[in-house]
């Protein structure tokens, strides 16, 4: 039925709470706070550079993902009012390069791979922060490409950015299967025309808005039920 399987990548095959932890190390108390807040004002920074400059050929305020990761950073701690040392902002920048994947996120890449349906990427991070974490994961060997928004300078959830696929693999919507942790991230590759899992592991409810999911399950391991 699929001919490729595209997960989104920050929080659905790697853990970006999981910096909670060296959060909590450095900033005792504020660990948690902290890590959704960073998470969240990233997601923010990209929204605004996108909806400011929509521009086909990409936006004037585009930034690399990995620079917005930074500035969030830094404004979260000026936001809570925490201490970020050079010393702290590195040890937190060099966690975020080499992202833990979720427990099952290699099994189910390589189950994929192994059913001979193509894999990929499909993510806001730039090329070289993806290069990085990936190989850092063991994860190299079960992709068939990362493909990252750089590539035309706007981020999701712009039409754009759900087409790399298309123009990467030779494949119809219909043969896609995109899969995020993200809700507004499945929303919106749902708009675009894929079928979509949703990774919903914590129990959220869904949007208020659009089309539901085709599927969703509470892990990646599900993902491999559908196909």
């Amino acid at each position: 039925m699929y001919k490729l399987i595209a997960f989104d990548a920050y929080g659905t095959l790697f853990d970006v709470y999981s910096m909670g932890e060296l959060a909590e190390e450095l900033f005792p108390g504020h660990g948690q706070a902290f890590a959704l807040m960073w998470r969240d004002r990233q997601i923010e920074y990209t929204r605004l550079v996108t909806m400011s400059d929509p521009s086909p050929g990409g936006s004037k305020y585009y930034l690399p993902f990995w620079e917005l990761t930074v500035r969030s950073l830094r404004y979260v701690c000026k936001r809570m009012n925490l201490n970020l040392t050079p010393d702290y902002e590195k040890r937190l920048m060099d966690q975020y390069a080499k992202l833990t994947g979720f427990k099952d996120s290699l099994s189910v890449l390589e189950a994929i791979k192994n059913k001979g349906i193509s894999t990929a990427i499909l993510s806001n991070g730039s090329r070289e922060m993806l290069a990085t974490v990936v190989e850092s994961n063991g994860l190299t060997a079960y992709l068939d490409r990362v493909v990252t928004v750089e590539d035309i300078r706007l981020f999701k959830t712009v039409p754009q950015a759900y087409e790399l696929l298309l123009k990467t693999f030779p494949v119809t919507k219909e043969e896609v299967l995109f899969v995020s942790s993200n809700a507004w991230d499945a929303l919106a590759a749902r708009w675009f025309g894929f079928d979509v899992f949703w990774v919903n592991r914590l129990g959220h409810p869904y949007e208020e808005i659009g089309e539901k999911p085709n599927y969703e399950g509470s892990s990646l391991s599900a993902v491999l039920e559908v196909i």
